[in-house]
């Protein structure tokens, strides 16, 4: 038998670090409901955890295989992705300076701006898609760097080792949200990130059914002991059927990546000089400008998400009402494919174009996919 550390991730993975059952001999770990657990003989607890508040066996497999994949020293897997963002937030103090994406999750961005108001705390936003306003932004005061590659839903690509050096250099940690690119294909840890961030509810569980947030850490030091500590004071951790949903979801993560990868790009390719569309937003063609560090970074696959640029406001969303096979939905990374009109969803203050489509490639037949963005277009005129 191969020891775990001699596989690839990707086999660690599919086998939920080899699962089997001591009793039972069963391949698919157990769900643990319990909400409280009792002390051993001497009175001393029998593992880390003795409420539901710090865990439990089913959260606790689901951060091994994540650390796993992420090739961390530690993960923390919490109940969504803002419980997770407002946890690692909460460590900062009043005059910290946080740098972050003009453009990045926006919840995120919303609870930076809280922070700035209430707390205290100096945010400069800078221009993902300018590969000199990192540097600019970040200050001796800096604390936190944030960045996001690809960016929501411009899919600009930020340079990772280049952001963790600047941001080393100030004494900052960085902070990578990799939702869309998880290390089936980017490991952030690996080209200096401090910390990882994912949208649990995406690409790692991957059947729109759960809803959960994640950090993966290089480092297991006092700061890390602050966020754990800070879970559970918060309730901010992942309740027991919802971890065991998302350790069977990154069982087939690099499998639906691998697929989502490989029809993105096809899709793009079909579309980029289409009539009806005015560009594709996609960091696996050749055009896109990021399209050189993601081929760096990002080994696995340029992944599931890609947007397009519609003749007009109209036909965008006239386009994400007529498909049939796309769902038109918010979320991405599941199994099956999404679209959006990225405007009519955000709001009024959106800083992105109102042409802007936002598509999440599943796993269906490709061709199928694209045959029905025909038909929409054909419809949408």
């Amino acid at each position: 038998m191969a020891t775990q550390d001699k596989l690839s991730s990707a086999t660690r993975a599919a086998q939920a670090l080899h699962h089997i059952d001591e009793i039972t001999g069963a391949v698919t770990p157990a769900i643990d409901l319990s909400s409280t657990y009792a002390r051993d003989e001497e009175y001393a607890p029998r593992q880390r955890y003795i409420y539901a508040r710090d865990g439990g066996a089913t959260v606790q497999k689901a951060e091994a295989v994540l650390a796993s994949i992420d090739d961390a020293a530690g993960a923390l897997v919490f109940s969504s992705g803002m419980a997770a963002v407002v946890t690692l937030l909460e460590t900062l103090n009043f005059g910290d300076h946080v740098v972050a994406q003009k453009v990045m999750y926006h919840g995120a961005i919303d609870w930076l701006k809280r922070l700035e108001a209430k707390r205290g705390v100096k945010v400069s936003f800078f221009d993902q898609a300018d590969d000199k306003a990192l540097e600019k932004a970040i200050t001796p005061e800096t604390k936190l760097v944030w960045v996001e590659t690809p960016s929501n839903p411009s899919w600009d690509v930020v340079d990772i080792e280049a952001a963790a050096r600047m941001a080393h250099g100030v004494g900052a940690r960085l902070v990578v949200d990799s939702t869309v690119a998880p290390a089936c294909t980017t490991r952030a840890l690996a080209l200096g990130a401090d910390y990882v961030f994912q949208s649990g509810t995406k690409y790692l569980s991957g059947h729109s059914d759960l809803t959960a947030g994640t950090f993966s850490t290089a480092h297991a030091d006092d700061h890390w002991a602050e966020i754990t500590t800070l879970r559970k004071q918060l309730g901010n951790v992942i309740r027991p059927f919802d971890a065991w949903l998302l350790v069977r979801g990154m069982r087939t993560l690099y499998l639906r990546y691998e697929r989502a990868s490989e029809s993105a790009l096809k899709i793009a390719r079909h579309f980029e000089n289409h009539p009806r569309i005015d560009a594709v937003l996609y960091p696996g063609l050749p055009s896109h400008p990021g399209h050189a560090v993601a081929a760096r970074q990002m080994d696995g696959g340029f992944g599931g998400m890609l947007s397009m640029l519609a003749k007009s406001a109209k036909s965008a969303n006239d386009i994400a009402r007529f498909t049939q096979v796309f769902i038109p939905a918010t979320s991405l990374g599941g199994v099956e494919s999404l679209i959006e009109h990225r405007k009519a969803v955000e709001g009024p203050n959106s800083v992105v174009p109102d042409t802007l489509l936002r598509l999440s490639i599943g796993i269906e037949n490709v061709d199928d996919l694209i045959a029905d963005l025909e038909q929409a277009m054909e419809r949408a005129g």
